[in-house]
């Protein structure tokens, strides 16, 4: 028999949801039997699969021992052995906002390789003392928002359950303003405007197909994308974009609809003068956001209205606008 206390990271969560993640070993209907059965007890009581889970609860679990991971020593010695690699635009004792670089992973990849975004924040704050495995059944500190690997920008990791709750819940609600920049080919006509469009999602091929009229697909969306001008030298503009509604590979699917692919996209436009001068990477970067937060009572209300942004110097791509 094992006893598992509740921490402040579990509680709040529905009994079955918990024991699905710290029992990932464990098939779904034989976890079921085993509460039913009362082979795991909450507080030396009988259990049902709905109770909430409260800080300071204890859990009994009469199984096995092949059904409890064995592997936080292993993880324990990777995060000791990695040397973070990490830029920290903003960091409190419940976020931290990371400026990821064009062509790093945020997760690990089919090669289970360590050299993520992910694993590289987990390893920070390990070794930090911020985080240890051998004290967490369920949660492990997480990003918070995807980035695809050959763009950069803003990515948001919390470091406790609740804030990743409440993250998770306001980039929902679409309560978080992000603003992009990009340089394209050409110039818009106008220098600025809302476009509106419909997006097919063509997911066995990874990319997308943009139209100016609904085509009535069942699979169709609408939207919206805002840009403006910011600076044009020769045939390059760079451009900030804001995503009105978020869809796969908007930006770049919608710029190079109206005849403005980005440099560097070699899936919606032609980059072989792009890759000879450089840029092998679709130039685009989350550089800016805004906590929007409609509400105040909860764990991160002390970000509302607050605004951060990478400086446009270190976005890679602005080097095209130097003199």
């Amino acid at each position: 028999m094992r006893e598992w206390q509740i921490e402040k990271n579990d509680a709040g969560q529905r009994l079955d949801k918990f024991l699905s993640k710290a029992l990932c070993n464990m098939p779904s209907s034989l976890l079921y039997k085993s509460i039913r059965t009362k082979k795991i007890k909450l507080n030396r009581k009988r259990a049902t699969p709905d109770d909430i889970l409260h800080e300071g609860d204890t859990l009994q679990l009469f199984l096995r021992d092949e059904f409890f991971q064995n592997d936080n020593q292993a993880t324990t010695i990777t995060l000791a052995s990695i040397r973070p690699k990490l830029s920290i635009i903003y960091e409190d004792s419940n976020i931290l906002l990371l400026n990821k670089r064009p062509g790093v992973s945020v997760h690990e990849d089919a090669d289970q390789t360590t050299d993520n975004l992910l694993t590289h924040l987990q390893a920070y704050l390990y070794q930090k003392n911020e985080y240890n495995p051998y004290a967490e059944h369920a949660f492990a500190p997480a990003l918070c928002n995807r980035i695809d690997r050959n763009t950069g920008g803003i990515v948001i990791a919390a470091k406790n359950a609740e804030a990743l709750h409440i993250m998770n819940e306001k980039i929902r609600a679409r309560e978080i303003d992000k603003y992009y920049l990009c340089a394209v080919h050409g110039t818009p006509n106008p220098r600025s405007a809302t476009l509106t469009a419909y997006l097919r999602k063509l997911a066995d091929e990874n990319r997308v197909l943009v139209y100016d009229r609904p085509t009535g697909a069942r699979d169709e969306k609408k939207i919206l994308t805002q840009y403006k001008v910011l600076q044009t030298k020769g045939n390059i503009s760079l451009l900030e974009v804001a995503l009105l509604t978020g869809r796969t590979h908007q930006i770049r699917a919608h710029m190079a609809h109206i005849g403005h692919s980005l440099v560097g996209d070699g899936k919606y436009g032609v980059n072989r003068a792009d890759r000879a001068i450089g840029y092998k990477y679709q130039a685009l970067c989350s550089y800016r956001l805004r906590f929007s937060f409609k509400d105040k009572g909860h764990a991160l209300s002390y970000l509302t209205d607050k605004e951060f942004s990478i400086p446009l110097e270190d976005v890679y791509f602005t080097e095209l606008f130097k003199s």
